[in-house]
């Protein structure tokens, strides 16, 4: 039995549409099981959430596997970021020891540290620390930017693209290696056909095949829109602070946040390339190719 958190997100959802004909039993950890579509009545249902440490002890039960994938970019009535990603990942791996579960997968962020500028990837650090101390077999995987059509970043960018001048915030250089949530989960599916690893440890970075700047993907996405209209950069520091007026006006129901706005100044690009999803028989797709977008003119 696979304990699913994080079903209804862009992995989760396509990671369970890969378990499900495979013939894997899974239980998904879900506060509204409607969210989980024609799929909740193929898979056991744990109602709960990260900040429902109460609800883990009968997600638990006679899971051999916890694949966990949910976290929170912002602060929730429920909790903060903090407490949704490091110390609830934290509960939830005691919570598998205690049930004698085997293994543990765990979705961290490319170039997660402590060191890091935004509270995500801090947060994320911290709960891969906890992980990794932890007396289970464990596979850490930490993809690049993941994406997939009509997601709700490049819906925002679509959106934002319809302006006469695309705002960014800041210079738009930062550097990623976008990955398809779809072979992300192809990833994943191979993962979970590994034996255990040297002491029962393994890590693997998801890369694109391709480096792109902030900039470059804004294009990319308007051209794959048929629109190319120019950037305006705008100072962080004012983004940020306009954001965080509207947090406190509309709070989690901002279109954006500045913790948000931040993380697209955290490089994630790994030295070891797509080299790591190859490893997993995955030749991860260009982003161009995947969005259909048309190359710019010469």
């Amino acid at each position: 039995m696979i304990l699913l958190t994080g079903a209804t997100g862009t992995v989760g959802s396509a990671l369970l549409r890969r378990l499900i004909p495979a013939g894997v039993p899974v239980r998904c950890l879900v506060r509204d099981p409607k969210r989980l579509g024609p799929e909740r009545v193929r898979v056991q249902i744990a109602l709960g959430d990260l900040a429902d440490p109460a609800s883990f002890r009968n997600a638990l039960r006679g899971v051999e596997t916890v694949v966990h994938l949910a976290a929170s970019i912002r602060d929730q009535p429920r909790g903060s970021i903090e407490e949704l990603n490091a110390v609830a990942t934290l509960r939830l791996v005691r919570g598998a020891e205690r049930a004698r579960a085997r293994r543990f997968v765990f979705a961290s962020a490319l170039n997660a540290s402590l060191q890091s500028p935004t509270r995500f990837f801090r947060s994320k650090a911290l709960a891969r620390r906890a992980v990794e101390a932890a007396d289970l077999e464990t596979t850490v995987f930490a993809p690049s930017i993941v994406y997939t059509p009509g997601d709700q970043w490049l819906t925002l960018l679509d959106r934002l693209g319809r302006l006469p001048l695309v705002p960014i915030a800041g210079d738009g250089r930062t550097a990623f290696q976008p990955i398809w949530a779809e072979d992300v989960a192809d990833c994943l599916m191979a993962m979970l056909d590994l034996p255990a690893g040297d002491g029962g440890r393994r890590a693997f970075d998801l890369a694109g095949p391709e480096t792109l700047t902030y900039d470059q993907i804004v294009d990319l996405a308007q051209r794959a829109a048929g629109r190319g209209r120019p950037h305006a950069h705008l100072p962080m520091p004012a983004v940020a602070a306009g954001l965080r007026g509207l947090e406190r006006l509309t709070g989690p129901s901002a279109f954006a946040t500045a913790e948000e706005v931040a993380l697209m100044e955290e490089p994630m690009v790994s030295v070891r390339g797509t080299a790591d999803a190859e490893s997993l028989g995955v030749n991860p797709l260009r982003m161009a190719a995947v969005l259909g977008a048309v190359p710019a003119a010469a």
